[in-house]
């Protein structure tokens, strides 16, 4: 999206920050090492449908079972990869080892694990971060910081177009509903609209605009809820 698709009330504040963004840079060496762990993420994500000994002993439900195989085998290399991507500082890479932490790590480690990377994949001008910290990471998600780093998002939205769609816990913009161990996948449009929506909340006085934003890009069903209570 560019600047000048955005309201007239943003432009004044995004200037600044949209400056120090279009200085984010990510490492070749960083980006090749994401690009590795992402077959072993998507196999995790559309496991084989064969059968297994291990599958057919454990019982229970035969489509969590045949997910959680799955994730066991793929899973530890890819996550290894990442970490040595989120060494050198990749956005992308921070963004899907904190959704990683954030899905199989107990809740009260989550806050500790994830956030750091969260908040500096955010402060890159990637978007997807931005619905993780409101959930997990308090303090952050009510900073002055927060918001100026969602206001910074859409001057980067060339450089991050290629890495999309991505998966989250939870799409609040979007229609679709994921089953059993699944994300809700995003495309770039669909987390710009989150950004919108989360805008929204942070600031009252033009609530309304910043939600008939994100109606606009995705038809949020969230901001329409939250307009049509507003009238």
């Amino acid at each position: 999206m560019s600047r000048a698709a955005l309201g007239p009330v943003l432009l004044v504040t995004l200037a600044p920050l949209a400056a120090q963004a279009l200085e984010a840079r990510i490492d070749p060496h960083a980006d090749l090492l994401y690009r590795q762990a992402l077959p072993l993420l998507e196999q995790a994500d559309n496991p084989d449908d064969s059968a297994s000994p291990l599958r057919t002993a454990v019982g229970g439900d035969p489509e969590l079972n045949r997910q959680g195989q799955a994730l066991a085998r793929t899973l530890p290399t890819a996550v290894a990869l990442l970490k040595k991507s989120v060494e050198l500082g990749h956005p992308v890479a921070q963004y899907r080892l904190a959704l990683y932490y954030t899905t199989y790590l107990p809740a009260a480690q989550i806050p500790d694990a994830a956030c750091p990377l969260l908040e500096a994949s955010l402060n890159q001008g990637f978007a997807p971060p931005a619905t993780a910290i409101a959930t997990w990471c308090s303090g952050f998600n009510a900073s002055p910081a927060y918001r100026e780093a969602l206001e910074a998002i859409p001057s980067m939205a060339t450089l991050y177009a290629p890495y999309y769609p991505q998966p989250a816990t939870r799409l609040a913009c979007s229609r679709s509903q994921p089953q059993g161990l699944q994300m809700q996948w995003g495309r770039q449009r669909d987390y710009q609209a989150e950004v919108y929506r989360l805008l929204g909340d942070l600031d009252p006085q033009h609530s309304r605009s910043l939600l008939q934003k994100a109606v606009e890009i995705n038809g949020c069903i969230a901001a329409q809820q939250r307009l049509t209570s507003q009238r």
